[in-house]
């Protein structure tokens, strides 16, 4: 039985990082124009994905005694990190309309999830964009 830890070590450790490579294909994808609107979303939804629920960035999840929260390594945006109370909480903070505020300014708390938020942001309106008569690709 192979591990997460066995499967990352295949892919040479370049297993969470295959957003940056559809992010990558997204950009040539406008650059080209012979993609077509449809490749557009598709890489877009692909780099959204990747920004919600696999892109390496730090929890944040409430934790007693902390302003800034749990700091252990999460797997993207809307998940935390490997500790069982934390897996939904940012997920569940979304949908609680107390909390949504919380939520957000943790978007922007450090470097690493500023770039992902941004990420998700720029393919979440490219994908938008894509679907737009004479704005779109070709």
């Amino acid at each position: 039985m192979a591990t997460s830890g066995a499967r990352s070590s295949r892919l040479g450790g370049l297993g969470q990082w295959w957003g940056i490579i559809a992010a990558a294909v997204l950009i040539a994808a406008w650059i080209n124009r012979a993609a077509g609107p449809v490749v557009v979303a598709a890489m877009s939804a692909l780099v959204l994905i990747w920004c919600f629920f696999q892109a390496p960035v730090t929890c944040g999840a409430p934790v007693r005694g902390r302003v800034d929260g749990c700091r252990n390594n999460a797997t993207g945006l809307l998940m935390g990190c490997h500790i069982r109370q934390h897996r939904w909480q940012k997920l569940k903070m979304l949908l609680l309309r107390r909390q949504v505020r919380e939520f957000c300014s943790g978007l922007f708390s450090d470097a690493k999830a500023t770039l992902v938020t941004l990420a998700a942001v720029g393919s979440f309106l490219s994908g938008l964009v894509a679907f737009i008569p004479g704005v779109a690709l070709g």
